[in-house]
């Protein structure tokens, strides 16, 4: 046990408890009590308190400490259907990115909510967890209509709090946006010679 194994715990709780209390609202309550609950096995507790800082996750120190990559993550990634990754397969050296489901894609919205007030504390506003999901996205490997539920949904989360997130609201707008897109996109993973480009890490970002 490591000096930030309360610490994390606590953070970790606090987090859960938020989730919970914001899932109750969207009307998803079961998601919210079960939400992260691999956070308190051993593969991931153990490498998160190690890692753990107060002010940002975890698994930014570990990558860092881990030439980019973390164990931590993927094990995390694997174990629970509201993060997109899940949703990623690879086939004949393309990257193959599905559409999240419905329950899973808004649970993964209160997630960010959730994850942006714990870390920001009392600064918090409405608007931080739209304006960090909508300068990270761009990066991310995820299937456009989930990216673009997303972002609806948090930009309605910064103009009005809980009150256009009803799950009425939320299902009738995910189906709108899925009508306008296929169940799956294809994302090329070979270089032009038909080869790996491998890049080489040496030192962290």
């Amino acid at each position: 046990m490591s000096k930030n194994f309360f610490k994390h715990l606590k953070v970790v709780t606090k987090h859960r408890f938020l989730v919970f209390k914001y899932s109750c609202k969207v009307g998803i309550p079961f998601l919210g009590l079960i939400h992260d609950l691999s956070k308190y096995s051993y593969k991931e507790f153990s490498i998160s308190e190690k890692n753990y800082t107060g002010y940002q996750s975890p698994l930014l120190t570990e990558r860092r400490n881990n030439g980019m990559f973390s164990e931590c993550f993927v094990h995390h990634t694997n174990k629970n259907k509201h993060h997109f990754e899940y949703y990623i397969d690879y086939f004949g050296g393309d990257v193959i990115l599905k559409i999240m489901p419905y329950k899973y894609n808004l649970e993964y919205v209160i997630d960010v909510i959730s994850a942006s007030k714990t870390y920001n504390g009392k600064k918090f506003n409405n608007n931080m967890p739209y304006e960090y999901f909508n300068s990270k996205n761009k990066k991310y490997l995820m299937h456009p209509a989930s990216k673009e539920f997303i972002l609806v949904c948090l930009k309605k989360f910064s103009e009005d709090g809980f009150k256009h997130l009803k799950k009425k609201d939320t299902k009738k707008l995910y189906e709108d946006i899925k009508k306008r897109y296929s169940l799956t996109y294809k994302v090329p993973f070979y270089s032009i010679n038909n080869k790996y480009d491998f890049i080489e890490i040496t030192k962290p970002w």
